[in-house]
């Protein structure tokens, strides 16, 4: 197995089970011409965070890196009626796009992108009195993966669930030695969230077009 079998398997889901259409397309074609990273979700991928978020009911989302709006536009087309999704991004040029797609998705209605450090939007959100978020999606920088899980445990409810996307690192995660940054704030969640008795949690292991990572899956038990 490589790379380029793994990108034809995905391709392959992705055909099969018509995970994409116009909208999304036209999202990710607005993220390569704005010069952002492609570093969004696949097809697949997304499927699964929508399928996750169907199965909590989510009502009330909240999304910690939003890029261009893909995952985004994916996680709010599932929501409950009534429902509400924040996304925080901290690049202004990469919330200007992810606005555009939301427009053309005809989401902003209830979808809000909060521009700025993450870290300072998060107790914001819990001082308006914001949540509980029924469904959270981690996906921003890595160092700052254990402040964004605690945050997620204080704006949550029992029954909620907490998705951290990149947490295998191609398999860096391993090495205590590390000198990555992004690896050592991993590693940093992993020992909070073992350590944590309100949660139950995995890690599953992916390949695919994005190459090989995974996913990190909490269910919150109790506050």
């Amino acid at each position: 197995m490589n790379q380029e079998q793994w990108t034809a398997v995905d391709d392959y889901i992705t055909d099969q089970f018509a995970l994409s259409d116009p909208v999304l397309e036209a999202a990710l074609e607005s993220t390569a011409a704005a010069g952002m990273p492609a570093i969004n979700v696949t097809p697949s991928q997304g499927r699964l965070l929508a399928i996750l978020a169907q199965s909590v009911n989510a009502k009330s989302i909240l999304e910690i890196g939003t890029l261009g709006g893909y995952s985004t536009i994916l996680l709010a087309r599932v929501m409950q009626p009534g429902g509400k999704l924040i996304t925080l991004e901290y690049v202004p040029k990469h919330a200007e796009v992810a606005q555009a797609n939301l427009e053309r998705a005809g989401l902003t209605d209830v979808v809000e992108i909060r521009v700025g450090v993450a870290m300072e939007s998060l107790p914001q959100i819990a001082a308006e009195g914001h949540g509980p978020f029924d469904f959270v999606f981690i996906d921003a920088d890595k160092v700052n993966n254990p402040g964004y899980f605690e945050w997620s445990l204080k704006l949550t409810r029992p029954g909620s669930l907490i998705v951290v996307d990149n947490v295998i690192r191609k398999g860096a995660v391993v090495n205590p030695d590390s000198e990555d940054t992004y690896v050592q704030g991993v590693r940093r969640f992993n020992e909070m969230v073992a350590a944590e008795p309100r949660v139950s949690a995995t890690t599953i292991q992916t390949v695919g077009a994005k190459g090989y990572d995974g996913f990190a899956l909490i269910r919150v038990n109790g506050n």
